[in-house]
């Protein structure tokens, strides 16, 4: 298994996981549910509209978190990189279409989608057990 198969793995076996960005010097996070593997990369997206997004665009530093029901948890960082392509987009709303009931014309709403590039993730468990990879 691959490293970015391994973050795959983990990311749907949690479901929900913690995206986290900074507004200045002040953390923020949020749930999360959708990601995606695109091109060899993993792949986030968000209301460009959102503070998150905003955020994410100031500074694209970003780590994310989730814990599964075996009480291991990953911490996943890297640097997010806008996709604004035809084909990211295409490929958001085939993985997740509940996502073009939310981002469309009658919305207004529009789906920011990021790349995560330089990435990095931690797996850890309460009984000492610890793997880190570069993906």
């Amino acid at each position: 298994m691959s490293n970015l198969e391994k973050v795959d793995a983990f990311l749907k076996d949690a479901g929900t996981f913690f995206y986290t960005t900074t507004d200045g010097d002040k953390p923020r996070v949020r749930p999360f549910g959708f990601y995606m593997l695109f091109k060899d990369k993993l792949y986030f997206g968000m209301g460009k509209q959102k503070q998150s997004f905003a955020q994410t665009v100031a500074n694209p530093n970003i780590e994310v978190c989730a814990m599964n029901a075996k009480r291991q948890w990953i911490r996943i960082r890297g640097t997010a990189v806008v996709d604004d392509s035809a084909e990211a987009l295409e490929a958001a709303f085939a993985k997740g279409p509940f996502l073009k009931t939310l981002y469309n014309e009658q919305t207004g709403n529009k789906l920011g989608i990021v790349a995560v590039e330089n990435g990095y993730a931690e797996i850890a468990d309460m009984g000492g057990g610890f793997e880190s990879f570069n993906f």
